[in-house]
Parts: structure tokens; sequence; C-alpha cells
């Protein structure tokens, strides 16, 4: 599986941080037992304790070898780590003096991360083992051993200092914990706030393309009828030569609707898988369909790459966003626009530059969101269906006011494959 997937796992996220706190707590252990031989001159019975540290550690490096598995990680695994732990904790402590050494107090650390990584049950069955440890090392442990060479003032004072370290341990610790786990809950919640947004958009699309599925079957018998009185009016039309111009018109605009919706059941029926095709090939054949719709619309169209022009995944829907994208900056700017092409090795970007009055703080606030629009007739869908099209295909859309005047709408779409 891949890293990126294994670190955004509840699980794994849990042991790494788990895994990193043992590593720091085995180096501290070893200098706590350094300096207890060197400093403090104590007589300890260094075998089982260094025996526990090293058995720590190696299990530790099984830990962090386990974290490669894509195999989730379950509580209960979990809460074995944390026991693991604390028990490696107690034995250490049985032969440090039991309750009476001042680092009794790091038992509250792993009933401190099972309270803030584990449900409700494992944290009280980690509380019922902590002070279970507790209880029996106030009555079965090693006594430390005393050093004559330092008088009652010094071991007192050793004792504070370990109480003092013991608490800057337990705070760091509980802090690191306590940030992690609030960035944790605030990216959860980021993200359930980007699906449900999805969610929205999707039963919105999906309601749009249900009805424009039924709105397609009906247009059908009323656009045949027009066609067939837009016959007859050619046939009686005679020689008026303006009659006869406006109703071939109405004719050619008859067959690109009949056009458009045999194209939208088609697309219904069909399974939508995408394919790749040479950009400048889509955007060539996207501007003929669209002259055919808006003969009287102008365009300029440069292209600057270099050649051959890259592959993009493509289906229908694709077609249809570019082609709202073009009829929103014609409606912006119909004398002319320009519409202009460029890639590099990871993206293939469209422009489409407008001359019109430019964008409002409002349009640039809500552009894009279902059912706003500026035109007296819009509908407030063109630009939100393009949108939700390009995202869902990994590619992005913006929309910004030039300097000079007028908007350019950017289009970003990722290449699906290098030739």
């Amino acid at each position: 599986m891949n890293s990126t997937i294994l670190s955004s796992l509840p699980g794994h996220n849990q042991l790494r941080r788990l895994v990193t706190l043992r590593s720091m707590a085995v180096v501290a252990q070893l200098v706590v037992l350094a300096s207890s031989w060197k400093i403090l001159e104590l007589e300890l019975d260094w075998h089982p304790m260094l025996l526990t540290i090293s058995g720590l550690a190696v299990i530790n490096l099984f830990t962090w070898l386990r974290l490669r598995n894509s195999k989730p990680v379950p509580n209960p695994e979990l809460f074995a780590q944390l026991c693991v732990d604390v028990l490696a904790l107690s034995i250490l402590l049985y032969y440090g003096g039991g309750s009476t050494n001042p680092f009794i107090s790091l038992f509250l650390l792993p009933l401190v991360i099972a309270a803030a990584t584990l449900p409700g049950r494992y944290t009280w069955g980690m509380a019922v083992i902590t002070v279970a440890c507790y209880s029996v090392l106030m009555f079965y442990y090693i006594p430390l051993p005393h050093n004559h060479q330092h008088d009652g003032d010094s071991a007192f004072n050793a004792h504070v200092m370990g109480m003092w370290l013991g608490f800057v341990i337990s705070a760091v610790v509980v802090a690191y914990f306590v940030v992690q786990m609030a960035q944790a809950v605030r990216s959860r919640d980021e993200i359930l706030v980007r699906v449900r947004e999805e969610i929205l958009r999707n039963e919105r699309i999906v309601a749009l393309g249900t009805q424009a599925a039924g709105a397609a079957h009906e247009l059908g018998t009323p656009l045949s009828t027009m066609s067939v009185v837009i016959g007859e009016l050619q046939h009686d039309a005679g020689a008026r030569q303006e009659w006869r111009d406006a109703l071939h018109i109405l004719n050619e605009q008859v067959r690109g609707c009949k056009r458009i919706l045999d194209k939208i059941l088609a697309n219904a029926q069909d399974s939508g898988a995408a394919s790749l095709q040479s950009a400048d090939h889509l955007v060539a054949e996207v501007l003929g369909e669209w002259q055919l719709l808006r003969p009287t619309a102008q365009y300029q169209y440069h292209s600057n790459g270099a050649q051959p022009a890259p592959l993009i995944s493509v289906d229908n829907t694709l077609r249809a966003a570019l082609m709202n994208l073009l009829n929103n900056a014609a409606d912006a700017s119909p004398q002319a626009i320009e519409i202009r092409s460029y890639w590099d090795a990871a993206n293939f970007m469209l422009e489409i530059l407008d001359y019109g009055k430019g964008l409002s703080e409002e349009v640039e606030l809500k552009a894009g969101s279902a059912f706003f629009t500026t035109k007296t007739e819009g509908r407030g869908l063109g630009l939100f269906l393009a949108n939700a099209t390009i995202e869902r295909m990994g590619g992005s859309v913006r929309l910004f006011n030039r300097d000079g005047g007028g908007a350019t709408t950017k289009l970003i779409l990722p290449i699906g494959a290098k030739r």
C-alpha cells in the first residue's frame, strides 16, 4: 500500500507516535542508568534492568517494521503495546526502589495516552493496570542502596531532582499528545466538511442529470414538430430571400438541438469511460462544435507548447464543461474572446480571455456555486457543473480579473500520459 495512504490511517498514526515516544524512553532510561552508575554511584542490579531496556528496544524495532504493513492497527493492539510499556516500567522500578523511586509518576503517561487514543473501556482497563502495578510496588521492590559517601541532604536533593525530571518528562509527553490529538481532530473536521460538500454537490448533479435526461426525452417531440413546420414554411416561402435565410438558420438550430439531445441520451446509456486524447485535437473539436451553436461568436485561438500536444483524459462531461466556459466568456464579451492553450510536463492549461466588464466582488466570491448567476435568463448551473467535472478529473478552474480589463478563466488539467 502507498505510504501516503498508510500515514493517513488513524491506527497507524497513533502507533507511529507511540514508537517515537518509546524510542525516546529507551534513550532516557539508558541515560538515567548511566547517571545512577557514574554520578550517584549506586550499585543496582544492572543485568535485568539492561535486559528489560534491550527487550523494549527490540519490541520497538518489530513495531516499526509492523507499521510498514497495510494491515489496520486495531484498538486491542494499541492497548497491548501500552501494556508492554507498563510492564517494562514496572520491572525497572522494581529493581530501582519501587514506589520510593521518583520516576513512579511515569505510570500516568500510558494512562494519558490511552485516554487520548482509545475508547473508554481501554482507558479504564489501563487505569486498573497502572494502579495495580503502583500498589504492588509499594510492598514488593528492591530498595535503593544507600551511598555512604553522600549525606542525607544529598540523597534528598537527588530524589527531588528525580521528581522534577519525572514531571518534566510527563509534561512534555502530555503536551505532545494533546497537540497532536488537537491537530488530528482539526484535520478530521476539515476532511468531514469537504466530504459533506462533495456529497451535497454530487446529489445536486445527480438530480440535475436525472431531470436533464427526462427533459431530453420530452423535448424530442416538440423539436420534431418544429422541424416539420419549418420545412413547410420553407416550401411556402417562395421567392422571399429573407424568409428563406431566417428559416434556414432556424432549421440549423433545431437540428443542433436534436444532436445535443441525442448525445445526452447516448451518454446516459454509455458507461462514460474516459479516453486519452490529444489536447489540441480536443480543443479544436470543442471549438468547432461550439461555433455551430454560437455562429455569431468571434474568437482567436493560440496554441503555445512543444509539439506533439500532450494526451489528457477526456470524457463527454469534459466537453460539456468546456462548452459552458466558452459560453460564459462569449456572454460577457460578445464581440470577441481570446483562447490560449499551453502545457508543461505535468499539466495542460487553457485560458479563456474575455473583454467584458470583469468580475464583481460578489461574483468572485460566489462564482461556481449552484444556482448563482448574474444573467437575466441564467440558471447558475454552467460554471457549477464545469467546476464539478474538472475537479473530479483532478483539475481546477480559476476566474480572475486582468489588470487591463476583462476577466480570465483558467482551466488546469493533469496530463494523462506522455508520448
